[in-house]
């Protein structure tokens, strides 16, 4: 028996010249935004892993990153890059997590208020702010002429151009990055929460350790994540604050292109830490879900 083709049905076919159309006129009103993605930052990228593969004769080879296998001075860039950056985000949570929780349990005007308070080193820019904290920390500086003449040291203090001074200009930094989408989080916990708890016999710590602490762990990880990758690729406060000592990755590839003119060996670092920095947030997305990080997993 052979079958008989229906007709297609007119509203049908309507639909889908609409779904079409649809389609065209979305693409048409994201084309602006996708030049503009293309331009700025798919360009500039693949000139970067470009310029990473050519070598000091100017033919293509893997003598950059050969040379970052091989010299012992690249493996200590990248140590101190991942140890300043673990060490900030560990004194980040030390302090922000204990204000988050203050904030957090005030009421909303006062801290609303509080939270001014947190967002005031946006107002500044960040040069200034880390040259603000060479006058503090320096020798000769308010902190080290406060303590001598409160007798609490007879000595200026090494405060500054080294590791210590640099972890104090990037804590004052990156701790609004801890504290902002932690806050929110511990603010997402509904109260009703602790007190069941306190109702089934717990005491306020084990309140706090056993129901608060693990609710406001997605916040914490998304906080904490924000501030090591954006440490990953500090400049300005090591190269102010370490005084030459503590070199991180993005020095060195300012090194590369100021002393050495070497574009090459400069393109391969960036592209080593662009690839170390999708790797660690690919990661975190697998360890944590999204919507949790946002809130959604209370």
């Amino acid at each position: 028996m052979s079958s008989v083709s229906l007709p297609a049905n007119p509203n049908e076919i309507l639909l889908k010249q609409h779904a079409a159309r649809e389609k065209w006129v979305l693409l048409g009103l994201s084309a602006p935004a996708l030049v503009l993605v293309l331009i700025v930052m798919v360009l500039p990228v693949g000139w970067l892993f470009y310029l990473s593969f050519i070598g000091s004769d100017g033919t293509v080879s893997m003598e950059n990153y050969a040379r970052m296998l091989e010299s012992k001075s690249y493996s200590r860039i990248f140590v101190t890059t991942f140890k300043v950056s673990l060490l900030t985000t560990a004194i980040c949570i030390a302090i922000g997590y204990p204000l988050a929780y203050f904030l957090s349990q005030l009421p909303s005007r006062a801290a609303n208020i509080c939270m001014l308070a947190v967002l005031l080193p946006f107002w500044t820019s960040l040069l200034v702010r880390t040259y603000a904290w060479l006058v503090l920390l320096q020798r000769k500086g308010l902190i080290n002429n406060w303590g001598i003449e409160a007798g609490l040291w007879s000595e200026p203090l090494a405060l500054v151009h080294n590791l210590t001074g640099t972890l104090i200009g990037m804590v004052h930094i990156m701790l609004p990055f801890l504290v902002l989408p932690l806050y929110s989080s511990m603010k997402a916990i509904d109260p009703d929460y602790l007190k069941a708890a306190s109702n089934l016999g717990a005491r306020p710590a084990q309140s706090f350790w056993q129901v608060f602490f693990p609710l406001s762990l997605p916040g914490l990880f998304a906080g904490s994540l924000i501030v090591f990758v954006l440490c990953l690729g500090f400049f300005v406060t090591p190269a102010v604050l370490g005084g030459g000592k503590v070199i991180m990755v993005s020095n060195q590839i300012t090194n590369n292109i100021e002393l050495f003119f070497n574009w090459g060996a400069a393109s391969a670092l960036g592209v080593v830490l662009l690839v170390v920095t999708l790797a660690i947030l690919y990661v975190a997305s697998k360890l944590l879900p999204l919507n949790n990080v946002l809130g959604g997993g209370h």
